[in-house]
């Protein structure tokens, strides 16, 4: 994989920033030229089967417990975004769900396996499934983690996407960070979070450019219709690969899992007690659905 220029503060191997300690992330860091900008991402684990781990609008670090649970039997693959985490920035133009969708497809294309399963959460849904609409060959599976991969229908979907993609959030996020500090709480990411993690957490959204990147994908998110049109074409065209679902107990206030549901009746479904981020509140179970899964599949 390609290492361009970085502009992260210098470290042994020019990936890893000060802030973000081997005991935080224990994983290895590379880089994929995208557009011309730095994707960084983390490959681990063994010879077993791919699963990519897939995100928009946070960064990897949401994924870590679950991938440590995983990586002794599975290939986990994980990336920061461009705009986010240790991806290079990009321009207000390249804020949208569009350049989240050639990231995964690029790093589809170079992991070139005939069988990925996609681990999605939030609006990472949307920007991966688009990406698969053209790669549907290399699809094994879905696990879906809090997310949906549907243009936004009826009123709370489309109300929460243009109310966290306003302007006012935005910019009050910008110059606050109240979105790093509030998702890094227990009621976030935070909950099996150490004080290293939590900091680095923080971090990885710590400037301006990231914190408007992710609300500026909130808002691509109710009107990007090219990405809902290729996303739900991608669900038709992987009508025949198997799916999972994942929700927080307390978390599917928009109603996803019905869908999922409606959609594909032959999903498996599971449940975790909380909140948005499952995989942060019980990594230990959620990665043991997976597996369960996964193993009933083979």
């Amino acid at each position: 994989m390609t290492t361009t220029s970085t502009a992260l503060p210098p470290s042994p191997d020019g990936l890893r920033p000060s802030w973000l300690p081997d005991a935080v992330w224990p994983f290895p860091l590379a880089a994929l030229d995208v557009d011309g900008r730095r994707v960084v991402l983390s490959d681990t684990g063994g010879d077993g089967p791919v699963l990519l781990f897939c995100h928009a609008g946070l960064w990897s670090l949401l994924w870590r417990d679950v991938i440590a649970e995983l990586a002794d039997r599975y290939r986990c693959v994980t990336f920061d975004p461009p705009g986010s985490g240790l991806s290079d920035r990009v321009g207000r133009g390249e804020q949208d769900l569009s350049t989240v969708r050639r990231a995964v497809g690029a790093l589809i294309d170079e992991l070139d396996r005939p069988e990925i399963t996609l681990v999605l959460h939030d609006l990472g849904g949307l920007a991966a499934l688009a990406a698969a609409h053209t790669r549907a060959d290399r699809i094994a599976g879905i696990a879906a983690v809090n997310t949906f991969g549907w243009r936004p229908r009826g009123v709370l979907l489309p109300t929460a996407l243009r109310f966290f993609g306003s302007a006012g959030m935005r910019e009050l996020d910008a110059f606050t960070g109240v979105l790093p500090r509030a998702s890094s709480s227990r009621f976030g990411v935070g909950r099996h979070m150490d004080r290293p993690t939590r900091r680095a957490w923080r971090a990885g959204l710590g400037d301006r450019a990231a914190r408007r990147t992710t609300h500026r994908l909130f808002h691509d998110a109710a009107r990007n219709h090219v990405v809902h049109r290729d996303a739900e074409a991608a669900l038709a065209l992987l009508a025949d690969r198997p799916i999972l679902t994942i929700f927080g107990r307390f978390g599917d206030y928009l109603r996803f899992r019905r869908q999922w549901q409606a959609r594909r009746p032959d999903a498996v479904q599971r449940t975790v007690a909380r909140f948005h981020f499952p995989m942060c509140d019980d990594p230990a179970l959620v990665a043991r659905q997976l597996d369960a899964w996964m193993t009933s599949r083979s």
